[in-house]
């Protein structure tokens, strides 16, 4: 089993955890990965986008011409997709594009991002984040004391309320409690801090037991 250090929110080491082979001892798995990124990408997107057919179009259905004699080329409508300012053959309409991949195949991918990150030490955990001030300044020093300077993911069970003001107006901080981890998440901040709690939580809802 992974043994991981515990620091304070001043970087000193105040004990050791350690964690489950199943939730963060995992083998990497791309595959895996991948699908449950397509998964939760495909399930981001509104699906709004639209273009207008011909019976979307303003204009009249009236035949302009006669058919034949004229010379020039038959025509039905103004509406047609055939004409300029006529409607759209074939565009996109709105459309849902969400759809589930299993639940074991989720919490799989989770859970190998989870181990990468432990392995190349981009995850530590803290045994709590509760700050003295929710002022941003208090929670930037105190990253930044941790050695976190990148795209942060910090998770955290109790979303303490100072945590919760001083993170909002940090770009490249994300606070979520730890039912809301996934993978895209995981795979779009350099660094993950957990807090003991948390981490525990984690490995709760990340097991096959």
């Amino acid at each position: 089993m992974p043994v991981v250090k515990v620091k304070n929110l001043k970087s000193e080491e105040v004990g050791e955890l350690e964690l489950s082979d199943e939730v963060f001892g995992a083998p990497l798995n791309k595959g895996l990965i991948y699908s449950a990124v397509k998964c939760y990408m495909a399930n981001q997107r509104a699906g709004t986008s639209a273009t207008k057919t011909r019976g979307d179009v303003r204009g009249s259905g009236k035949k302009l011409w006669k058919q034949k004699g004229t010379g020039r080329a038959r025509i039905a409508s103004l509406r047609s997709p055939l004409w300029k300012g006529g409607g759209n053959v074939h565009g996109p309409q709105p459309r849902d594009w969400s759809y589930s991949i299993p639940k074991k195949m989720r919490r799989g991918a989770i859970r190998s991002v989870l181990s990468e990150r432990l392995r190349e030490g981009g995850l530590i955990i803290v045994d709590t984040f509760e700050l003295p001030s929710h002022k941003t300044k208090e929670l930037a020093t105190t990253l930044d004391v941790l050695g976190l300077n990148g795209r942060t993911l910090v998770v955290d069970s109790t979303r303490a309320g100072n945590l919760a003001l001083s993170s909002r107006n940090l770009r490249d901080v994300t606070l979520i409690s730890p039912s809301d981890v996934n993978v895209y998440n995981l795979l779009t901040h350099e660094q993950v801090a957990l807090t003991s709690e948390a981490a525990a939580q984690l490995d709760k809802q990340l097991s096959n037991r």
